[in-house]
């Protein structure tokens, strides 16, 4: 059964209890109700024929009298001397039951009542009764039996039993259409919200639930497109992981193949008999840069690995980060005097930084080197800016510069802006990668500006122990 079946029955059989419970109830308290107020009127009544049937004169007409004060009232009457005995009924056949002599009990207890009436209501007797003690009267009378069926005081509650039956009927067929309507929109969102739930997993994660609800199913709703949305980017996030880790295998398996087969053309070379020695010497230094190439490609694909698994990626020391920078620049500045490039420094002076001292200078190793590999004229500076307890670390150079549509990717594993010339000029595409890995470890980043034709600008800020003016 389903759920806005198992609401609708439930409201329904709920209702219809409630509904029942109170119209008997209902008729139930009427019927007592229009009892109490039948006996007192009943009580009154008694007392008026008392009254009446005490002042009729003991003659001939006195029991036309009592049969006409009968007929006017309705009721059934018999009249007792003052000995008890019976000696007038209207009308016969009530009174065939009835004692024709009042007990002696009864006649004490109405000298007791000092003229009010006795009532006799017995569950097991169908007839309302009074007894009266006329007292002083000017006729042969001295009591009184007045009785009356309760059917006559039930007769009212019949005609209310019809209408809170009629009125319980509606009130059910109201209950069950509003009851099945209630459930269907009770369940109406429960089943919106299935029907999403299964979409969503079967992948539809584009899915949005629009319910327009201020309570809990519009929460659950809310819920549900929330986690709609994030399974949506961690999918895309995972596809994109998925596409640089495919592109990743495809573009090392490439950059493996191709030094491989430049190492296996020297070494079937070096095979020839008569090949001359100088031959021989231009294979071999060929096979052994193809050969560091490789190494040199692997080793940055170790140091990337240790800085996605690795905690102790780096080892922190305070060290003065201008020497870093002298390193550098004696190892690279006769290579870029060599290409006809001026390489200089700016701004550098002492400054005490808290990194790791390796791990810096091959950033700026990197760094050097791709400046001077991509710029054919012109200058590379390296130098300090020094910002609110930091230091900022540049490379500018003048080269060929960065299209902007290259910059988002400028740092991913093995991406090049032209992969054929970055080919030739030795590089293993992981160069930047690499920079970029160290400088996360050091909670900083790399940051690039550049525009074709103007050169680029490649920079990173460390924090500052101490500095000497």
């Amino acid at each position: 059964m389903k759920i806005r079946s198992k609401l609708a029955w439930t409201y329904i059989i709920l209702l219809i209890i409630g509904i029942i419970t109170i119209s008997a109830y209902s008729i139930l308290t009427i019927r007592s109700f229009l009892l109490d107020e039948g006996i007192e009127q009943f009580e009154r009544d008694a007392l008026s024929m008392s009254l009446a049937a005490s002042s009729f004169d003991d003659n001939a007409l006195f029991d036309d009298k009592i049969t006409r004060l009968a007929q006017l009232s309705k009721y059934e009457i018999a009249v007792y001397n003052n000995e008890g005995y019976r000696f007038l009924t209207f009308p016969d056949y009530a009174f065939e039951d009835v004692m024709e002599v009042l007990s002696t009990n009864l006649l004490q207890k109405l000298e007791q009542q000092d003229g009010s009436p006795i009532i006799e209501n017995s569950e097991q007797s169908e007839k309302l009764v009074a007894y009266v003690d006329l007292g002083r009267s000017n006729n042969q009378a001295q009591y009184l039996r007045i009785s009356q069926d309760k059917s006559q005081y039930y007769a009212a509650v019949a005609s209310i039993r019809h209408i809170i039956y009629a009125g319980m009927i509606f009130s059910i067929g109201a209950v069950i259409i509003v009851s099945f309507l209630f459930a269907r929109y009770m369940a109406a969102p429960i089943m919106k919200l299935d029907e999403a739930a299964n979409d969503i997993s079967r992948g539809n994660l584009d899915r949005e639930i629009d319910l327009n609800r201020n309570d809990e199913f519009g929460t659950l709703a809310d819920s549900l497109n929330h986690m709609a949305r994030t399974l949506r980017a961690d999918n895309d996030k995972l596809k994109r992981l998925n596409e640089k880790q495919s592109q990743f295998f495809a573009d090392i398996t490439h950059e493996v193949r191709n030094p491989l087969h430049t190492i296996s053309g020297a070494m079937e070379m070096l095979e020839l008999e008569q090949l001359p020695a100088e031959k021989k010497k231009q294979y071999m230094a060929t096979a052994q840069k193809q050969i560091k190439r490789v190494a040199r490609l692997f080793e940055d694909i170790k140091t990337l690995q240790r800085y996605d698994f690795d905690e102790s990626f780096i080892n922190r020391e305070p060290f003065d980060l201008k020497m870093i920078v002298d390193e550098v620049e004696t190892v690279y500045y006769p290579l870029a005097e060599k290409k006809g490039l001026e390489l200089h420094t700016k701004n550098i002076t002492p400054c005490t930084v808290d990194a790791d001292p390796d791990k810096i200078e091959q950033v700026l190793d990197n760094l050097v080197s791709n400046a001077i590999k991509y710029t054919l004229e012109g200058s590379i500076e390296l130098g300090f800016n020094f910002l609110d307890g930091e230091v900022e670390v540049y490379v500018e150079d003048t080269g060929p510069g960065i299209g902007s549509e290259h910059l988002e990717r400028l740092f991913d594993r093995f991406y090049r802006t032209d992969k054929a010339r970055s080919r030739d000029k030795g590089g293993t595409g992981l160069g930047l990668s690499v920079v970029k890995g160290i400088l996360k470890a050091h909670q900083s980043d790399i940051k690039v500006e550049s525009e074709e034709g103007k050169g680029s600008r490649f920079y990173f800020k460390l924090p500052i122990l101490n500095k000497k003016d």
